[in-house]
Protein backbone atom coordinates (compact mmCIF):
# COMPACT_ATOMS: atom_id res chain seq x y z
CA UNK A 1 0.00 0.00 0.00
CA UNK A 2 1.31 3.46 -0.93
CA UNK A 3 2.56 5.82 1.77
CA UNK A 4 0.42 8.99 1.93
CA UNK A 5 3.01 11.61 2.79
CA UNK A 6 2.47 14.69 4.91
CA UNK A 7 4.42 17.93 4.57
CA UNK A 8 7.86 17.55 6.10
CA UNK A 9 7.65 13.76 6.33
CA UNK A 10 10.83 11.82 5.60
CA UNK A 11 10.84 8.21 4.47
CA UNK A 12 13.31 5.49 3.57
CA UNK A 13 13.15 4.14 0.02
CA UNK A 14 12.32 0.61 1.14
CA UNK A 15 9.36 -1.38 -0.09
CA UNK A 16 7.14 -3.42 2.21
CA UNK A 17 9.19 -6.55 1.53
CA UNK A 18 12.39 -4.78 2.59
CA UNK A 19 13.90 -4.30 -0.88
CA UNK A 20 15.43 -0.91 -1.66
CA UNK A 21 13.72 1.23 -4.28
CA UNK A 22 16.39 2.32 -6.77
CA UNK A 23 14.58 2.59 -10.13
CA UNK A 24 11.27 4.45 -10.14
CA UNK A 25 9.30 7.36 -11.52
CA UNK A 26 8.65 10.70 -9.87
CA UNK A 27 5.46 11.97 -11.46
CA UNK A 28 3.44 15.13 -10.99
CA UNK A 29 -0.23 15.40 -11.89
CA UNK A 30 -2.34 18.56 -11.83
CA UNK A 31 -5.76 19.71 -12.88
CA UNK A 32 -6.90 22.36 -15.31
CA UNK A 33 -9.09 25.10 -13.82
CA UNK A 34 -12.74 24.36 -14.50
CA UNK A 35 -15.62 26.71 -13.73
CA UNK A 36 -19.33 26.24 -14.22
CA UNK A 37 -21.12 28.56 -16.58
CA UNK A 38 -19.47 28.69 -19.96
CA UNK A 39 -21.13 30.13 -23.04
CA UNK A 40 -24.48 31.78 -22.09
CA UNK A 41 -24.17 30.28 -18.63
CA UNK A 42 -24.27 26.68 -19.80
CA UNK A 43 -21.61 24.01 -19.46
CA UNK A 44 -18.25 24.98 -18.05
CA UNK A 45 -15.15 26.92 -18.93
CA UNK A 46 -11.75 25.28 -18.83
CA UNK A 47 -8.46 27.11 -18.35
CA UNK A 48 -5.45 25.02 -19.23
CA UNK A 49 -2.60 25.09 -16.73
CA UNK A 50 1.02 24.89 -17.89
CA UNK A 51 3.21 23.71 -15.03
CA UNK A 52 6.82 22.67 -15.50
CA UNK A 53 8.30 19.85 -13.45
CA UNK A 54 12.03 20.31 -12.98
CA UNK A 55 14.81 19.00 -10.79
CA UNK A 56 18.30 20.02 -9.77
CA UNK A 57 21.02 17.72 -8.49
CA UNK A 58 23.17 19.14 -5.69
CA UNK A 59 26.68 17.86 -4.99
CA UNK A 60 28.40 17.43 -1.63
CA UNK A 61 29.82 20.96 -1.89
CA UNK A 62 26.34 22.45 -2.12
CA UNK A 63 26.59 23.31 -5.82
CA UNK A 64 24.15 22.55 -8.65
CA UNK A 65 25.91 19.71 -10.47
CA UNK A 66 23.24 18.70 -12.97
CA UNK A 67 19.65 19.52 -13.87
CA UNK A 68 16.52 18.63 -15.79
CA UNK A 69 14.21 21.39 -16.98
CA UNK A 70 12.45 22.31 -20.18
CA UNK A 71 14.63 23.08 -23.23
CA UNK A 72 11.96 25.67 -24.13
CA UNK A 73 13.33 28.14 -21.57
CA UNK A 74 15.25 30.85 -23.40
CA UNK A 75 19.02 30.32 -22.94
CA UNK A 76 19.76 34.05 -22.72
CA UNK A 77 17.27 34.46 -19.87
CA UNK A 78 18.63 31.38 -18.07
CA UNK A 79 22.12 32.83 -18.41
CA UNK A 80 21.06 35.84 -16.34
CA UNK A 81 20.67 33.41 -13.45
CA UNK A 82 23.92 31.63 -14.23
CA UNK A 83 22.05 28.59 -15.53
CA UNK A 84 22.80 26.41 -18.59
CA UNK A 85 20.19 25.58 -21.28
CA UNK A 86 17.43 23.13 -20.42
CA UNK A 87 17.60 19.42 -21.17
CA UNK A 88 15.55 16.28 -20.57
CA UNK A 89 18.33 13.78 -19.80
CA UNK A 90 20.88 13.94 -17.00
CA UNK A 91 24.42 12.63 -17.05
CA UNK A 92 24.79 8.84 -17.08
CA UNK A 93 21.11 8.64 -18.11
CA UNK A 94 20.35 8.63 -14.38
CA UNK A 95 17.26 10.84 -14.69
CA UNK A 96 15.03 11.31 -17.72
CA UNK A 97 12.19 13.82 -18.19
CA UNK A 98 9.06 12.81 -20.13
CA UNK A 99 8.61 16.25 -21.70
CA UNK A 100 6.33 19.27 -21.36
CA UNK A 101 2.58 19.11 -20.63
CA UNK A 102 0.92 22.48 -21.18
CA UNK A 103 -2.68 21.76 -20.23
CA UNK A 104 -3.27 19.72 -17.07
CA UNK A 105 -6.15 17.27 -16.66
CA UNK A 106 -9.64 18.43 -17.55
CA UNK A 107 -12.71 16.47 -16.54
CA UNK A 108 -11.00 15.09 -13.45
CA UNK A 109 -7.87 13.08 -12.72
CA UNK A 110 -7.12 10.64 -15.56
CA UNK A 111 -4.89 8.47 -13.36
CA UNK A 112 -1.67 9.33 -15.20
CA UNK A 113 0.89 11.98 -14.38
CA UNK A 114 1.26 15.00 -16.61
CA UNK A 115 5.04 15.14 -16.35
CA UNK A 116 7.34 12.38 -15.13
CA UNK A 117 11.02 12.11 -14.25
CA UNK A 118 12.33 8.55 -14.38
CA UNK A 119 15.04 7.93 -11.77
CA UNK A 120 17.80 5.33 -11.62
CA UNK A 121 19.63 5.96 -8.37
CA UNK A 122 22.33 3.42 -9.18
CA UNK A 123 23.45 5.63 -12.09
CA UNK A 124 23.48 8.92 -10.16
CA UNK A 125 27.02 10.24 -9.80
CA UNK A 126 28.52 9.48 -6.35
CA UNK A 127 29.10 13.16 -5.52
CA UNK A 128 25.36 13.96 -5.78
CA UNK A 129 23.80 14.18 -2.33
CA UNK A 130 20.41 15.83 -2.96
CA UNK A 131 17.89 15.96 -5.82
CA UNK A 132 15.14 18.60 -5.58
CA UNK A 133 11.86 18.38 -7.51
CA UNK A 134 9.84 21.54 -8.08
CA UNK A 135 7.05 23.07 -10.16
CA UNK A 136 6.87 26.43 -11.89
CA UNK A 137 3.69 27.89 -13.35
CA UNK A 138 4.29 29.31 -16.80
CA UNK A 139 0.80 30.87 -16.98
CA UNK A 140 -0.97 33.60 -15.03
CA UNK A 141 -2.65 31.38 -12.43
CA UNK A 142 -1.42 30.80 -8.91
CA UNK A 143 -1.59 27.61 -6.87
CA UNK A 144 -4.70 28.71 -4.98
CA UNK A 145 -6.62 28.41 -8.28
CA UNK A 146 -5.25 25.05 -9.43
CA UNK A 147 -7.57 22.31 -8.10
CA UNK A 148 -4.81 19.85 -7.24
CA UNK A 149 -1.13 19.09 -7.72
CA UNK A 150 0.17 15.65 -6.75
CA UNK A 151 3.63 14.17 -6.64
CA UNK A 152 4.11 10.42 -6.39
CA UNK A 153 6.87 7.87 -6.61
CA UNK A 154 6.05 4.65 -8.36
CA UNK A 155 7.48 1.68 -10.20
CA UNK A 156 6.58 1.60 -13.87
CA UNK A 157 6.89 3.95 -16.84
CA UNK A 158 5.53 7.42 -17.64
CA UNK A 159 2.53 5.77 -19.33
CA UNK A 160 1.99 2.76 -17.07
CA UNK A 161 1.90 2.68 -13.29
CA UNK A 162 2.91 -0.68 -11.85
CA UNK A 163 2.94 0.04 -8.12
CA UNK A 164 2.79 3.35 -6.24
CA UNK A 165 5.34 3.63 -3.44
CA UNK A 166 4.41 7.03 -1.98
CA UNK A 167 2.33 10.07 -2.86
CA UNK A 168 1.90 13.62 -1.64
CA UNK A 169 -1.13 15.77 -2.52
CA UNK A 170 -1.37 19.54 -2.50
CA UNK A 171 -4.95 20.83 -2.64
CA UNK A 172 -5.97 24.34 -3.66
CA UNK A 173 -5.90 26.49 -0.53
CA UNK A 174 -6.09 30.20 0.24
CA UNK A 175 -2.51 30.16 1.57
CA UNK A 176 -1.28 29.56 -1.99
CA UNK A 177 -2.67 32.88 -3.29
CA UNK A 178 0.05 34.67 -5.22
CA UNK A 179 2.29 31.60 -5.19
CA UNK A 180 3.56 30.68 -8.66
CA UNK A 181 6.04 27.92 -7.79
CA UNK A 182 6.08 24.90 -5.52
CA UNK A 183 9.10 23.06 -4.11
CA UNK A 184 7.59 19.57 -3.97
CA UNK A 185 10.23 17.40 -2.33
CA UNK A 186 13.75 16.06 -2.45
CA UNK A 187 15.69 12.83 -2.57
CA UNK A 188 18.67 13.01 -0.26
CA UNK A 189 21.50 10.69 0.68
CA UNK A 190 22.26 9.94 4.31
CA UNK A 191 24.82 7.34 5.38
CA UNK A 192 25.03 6.28 1.70
CA UNK A 193 21.31 5.49 1.62
CA UNK A 194 18.72 7.48 -0.33
CA UNK A 195 15.64 8.87 1.41
CA UNK A 196 12.79 11.20 0.45
CA UNK A 197 11.50 14.36 2.13
CA UNK A 198 8.07 15.81 1.21
CA UNK A 199 8.60 19.60 1.29
CA UNK A 200 5.52 21.17 -0.33
CA UNK A 201 6.58 24.82 0.08
CA UNK A 202 4.90 27.39 -2.21
CA UNK A 203 6.88 30.44 -3.33
CA UNK A 204 6.30 33.70 -5.21
CA UNK A 205 8.93 32.84 -7.84
CA UNK A 206 7.80 33.73 -11.33
CA UNK A 207 10.74 32.05 -13.07
CA UNK A 208 12.57 28.77 -12.67
CA UNK A 209 15.89 30.52 -12.07
CA UNK A 210 14.51 32.18 -8.95
CA UNK A 211 13.37 28.82 -7.59
CA UNK A 212 16.76 27.23 -8.15
CA UNK A 213 18.49 30.15 -6.40
CA UNK A 214 16.02 29.81 -3.51
CA UNK A 215 16.77 26.09 -3.17
CA UNK A 216 20.53 26.68 -3.05
CA UNK A 217 20.20 29.57 -0.59
CA UNK A 218 17.57 28.23 1.80
CA UNK A 219 17.14 24.45 1.50
CA UNK A 220 20.62 22.93 1.61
Amino acid sequence: MAINLQKGQRIDLRKSGGATLTEFCVGVNWGAIEKKGGFLGFGKSVTQVDLDLSCVMIDSAGQVSDHLYSPDYKPDFLAKFGLPPGKLLSRNNALRHSGDDRAGDSGGDDGLDNEVITVNLTAVEPNISQIFFFLNNVGQEDFSMIPYAKIRMYEGTPTKVKEVFADYNVAAEAQYAGKKALIMGKLYKKDNEWKFNAIGDPTEDVFLGQTIHRIVKSYL
